[in-house]
C-alpha cells in the first residue's frame, strides 16, 4: 500500500509540469496579436487598444505569411502596414522570424507554449511585450 501511494504521488507530481514540447508541427499554425504593450520613459502604451493588429501563419515547412499593422508605427508617426512573409525557425522553445519587412518582429525571440508565442525585450529604451495567440484548429 505504501509503495502504491508513493508511486501515485510521484506520478501526480510529474503530471503537474508543463508537458508541451515544441516541435515544428506543434508550433505551426495561425496566430493573432492579443497583446502588444510598449513602455518608454515609464509610460506604457497598449498598442492593441490603439488599433495595432497582426496575423501570422507559421507553416510546418518553415515559411510565414501575414500582416502587421500599426496605426502610428514608424518614426515619422505615420502608420505601418508590413508583410510578415518570410521564414521561422524553432530552437528548443524559441521561435525566431526572418522577414523582408524591417519591423521589431524579426528582432524578437519568442517563447513557444502550447497556444501562444510571447516575447519581451527592450530596443533603444523602449520595452516591447507581445503575445501572439494561436487560433483554434
Amino acid at each position: 500500500m505504501r509503495l502504491s501511494l508513493l508511486t501515485f504521488a510521484a506520478l501526480a507530481l510529474l503530471g503537474c509540469g508543463d508537458s508541451f514540447s515544441p516541435t515544428r508541427d506543434s508550433v505551426a499554425g495561425s496566430y493573432t496579436l492579443t497583446r502588444l504593450v510598449t513602455t518608454s520613459t515609464g509610460r506604457a502604451t497598449d498598442q492593441l487598444g490603439d488599433g495595432a493588429t497582426m496575423t501570422i501563419t507559421l507553416a510546418p515547412g518553415g515559411t510565414t505569411t501575414g500582416r502587421l499593422v500599426l496605426p502610428a508605427g514608424d518614426v515619422n508617426g505615420a502608420g505601418l502596414d508590413a508583410s510578415m512573409e518570410g521564414t521561422w525557425s524553432l530552437t528548443g522553445d524559441r521561435v525566431v522570424f526572418t522577414q523582408g519587412a524591417d519591423t521589431f518582429i524579426r528582432d524578437l525571440t519568442f517563447t513557444a507554449t502550447a497556444d501562444e508565442l510571447t516575447a519581451d525585450d527592450t530596443f533603444g529604451g523602449t520595452r516591447v511585450e507581445i503575445t501572439l495567440t494561436r487560433a483554434a484548429p
